[in-house]
């Protein structure tokens, strides 16, 4: 089995270190992260016509100036041109991706790139922002997961999934489940710039490629989001952010697919036949 791995957090992220180890068992593994720190970025690409730097880091490793989904992209149309990968595994993140930060999630573009072009794809996320986070549960549990993953596989080409294990001690996972994308929204998103806000994760903005000494214009005020997650009474225990709170792992199907066919077939007629130009 041939696998593409990217991320966004960069390709210095200790989690995608480990995805890499993981993935060894089950193949020849390439790794095309990004350059600097990307999160948030969705499914964006680096379109225009500015540069877009390359570097061979050796070992199968390298790093592309550019988003998560175009680091796939540019493998699919570099490396393995003649052939693509068997699988796109993106991970593992630095923070969670379940509920509505699946949506912003650069880790899970990357997967979606996979999955545009009908291979199997999985974003894998711990749901803590520690640059050192404890990765055991991942290394005890990911592998049977992605097994499982594999053997169901649908034919559905346009299937991804996306997997988060919780912050806690190995022993105190109680298990996997299958979950659906919890309902909620952000709130209180801008506040002011405060370089010492992710200190305590050990993050740097030299990380996320800015800087702790920002230069800005006369009258510009600097902030920064990092918002609360306001949760929407409706979900349900296997809402997947609720999921991983109870202890286990989630394990959610996202499809690159956005139409809502119930609207569809809702306004099928009226739009087709009822409206008049």
């Amino acid at each position: 089995m041939r696998i593409l791995i990217s991320n966004d957090d960069g390709y210095q992220a200790n989690g995608l270190k480990v995805l890499a180890e993981i993935m060894k068992d089950f193949g020849e593994v390439t790794v095309i992260a990004p350059k600097h720190h990307q999160s948030g970025i969705s499914m964006a690409v680096s379109l225009g016509f500015r540069q877009i730097a390359h570097k061979d880091l050796g070992e199968g490793w390298h790093y592309v100036d550019a988003t998560p989904a175009s680091c796939v992209k540019f493998g699919l149309n570099t490396i393995f041109l003649d052939k693509f990968p068997d699988l796109v595994m993106s991970g593992i993140n630095h923070g969670s991706n379940a509920a509505t930060a699946s949506c912003y999630s650069g880790t899970l573009g990357a997967a979606a790139e996979g999955a545009l072009n009908g291979i199997p794809a999985i974003g894998v996320s711990i749901d803590t922002h520690n640059p050192n986070a404890d990765f055991s549960g991942i290394r005890k549990y990911l592998a049977d997961i992605i097994r499982v993953l594999i053997q169901k596989r649908t034919n559905e080409d346009r299937v991804y999934y996306n997997i988060n294990f919780p912050d806690i001690p190995v022993e105190e996972i109680r298990g996997v489940r299958m979950a659906y994308q919890g309902k909620g929204r952000w709130i209180r998103e801008f506040k002011e710039w405060d370089v010492n806000h992710y200190a305590k994760y050990g993050i740097t903005p030299e990380l996320l490629g800015q800087s702790s000494n920002p230069v800005v214009e006369e009258g510009e005020d600097l902030y920064m989001m990092v918002g609360e997650f306001l949760d929407d009474p409706q979900n349900t225990a296997r809402a997947d952010h609720r999921v991983v709170q109870d202890g286990y792992i989630s394990v959610v199907a996202h499809n690159i697919d956005c139409t809502d066919y119930r609207e569809y077939d809702r306004l099928e007629k009226a739009i087709d036949t009822d409206f008049k130009l």
